[in-house]
């Protein structure tokens, strides 16, 4: 967790709003995290914070044959922006496995985490298969990212080129370390990948200075990094991991967790 990445009157601020949908929704949140720029770790000083979390009913709440909303979204409030998934829900998503709560499980800013449940799920996620639809998830991302604000531009927008960069290097770590999960921040992402000389220099530079400004302007493409960007979404492209089922004992697994956190409720 990085401690000094949120201030201590924001973390006040998210400790009460998680403390209000928790009494409104008669709920208990597991896990609290950062899931934007924030922890992705390009945010400029305007970034919204955008908090997500898993939550638990009482157990009653499951004794219902009726369908009930498996997500709580909170209206935007200033820079907060705050939502989460049901336990059920999540556990659900875990078994696909579902790239975004893999993240929030490895999220670097950590709002609130009640003790065990949030190794608990994360344990069971390192377990699932995740190569495939993170492969997938990632390279969608590159691709709409890429096409969207760069290709077949000679000028783009350099805050642009990080919402490209970061799912491209993901690809890149799936294609190197395929039994490994994705770190979630760009600067741990980059530092453990060998990328050529300048465009590690060009990276750290434009990190540093959006963490300082609000926009960083336009200028010139850089081919280096456009030709990168392009080498990786050819080669995930071209070799997409077979699908796996989840296995009967993972499912397992994951029943005998939902029924503790639920008789829990996070403790």
């Amino acid at each position: 967790m990085r401690v000094d990445a949120i201030g201590a009157e924001m973390r006040r601020l998210i400790g009460e709003r998680l403390d209000a949908i928790e009494r409104e929704h008669d709920v208990r949140v597991l896990f609290a995290v950062e899931s934007g720029s924030r922890a992705w770790g390009f945010a400029s000083p305007d970034s919204d914070y955008d908090v997500r979390f898993v939550y638990v009913h009482r157990p009653d709440w499951y004794l219902s044959i009726g369908r009930r909303r498996d997500v709580i979204e909170e209206p935007l409030v200033g820079e907060l922006d705050v939502a989460g998934w049901e336990l059920r829900k999540a556990l659900n998503l875990l078994l696909k496995p579902n790239p975004v709560l893999l993240e929030w499980l490895r999220s670097p800013i950590v709002y609130r985490a009640h003790p065990q449940a949030m190794a608990r799920l994360a344990a069971l996620g390192e377990r699932t298969s995740y190569r495939l639809p993170s492969t997938y998830h990632y390279l969608h991302l590159a691709e709409s990212q890429y096409r969207r604000f760069i290709d077949g531009r000679s000028e783009v927008a350099l805050k642009k080129y990080f919402y490209v960069v970061r799912p491209v290097l993901a690809l890149m770590w799936l294609r190197l370390h395929p039994d490994r999960p994705v770190p979630m921040a760009l600067p741990d992402l980059r530092a453990a990948l060998q990328i050529p000389a300048e465009l590690a220099q060009f990276l750290d530079a434009l990190l540093a200075r959006k963490a300082a400004t609000k926009e960083l302007g336009a200028a010139a493409r850089v081919p280096s990094l456009d030709a990168l960007i392009e080498a990786e979404i050819s080669a995930a492209r071209a070799s997409r991991p077979a699908a796996s089922a989840a296995s009967t004992a993972l499912l397992d697994e994951a029943n005998a967790l939902f029924r503790a956190l639920v008789r829990e409720g996070g403790g």
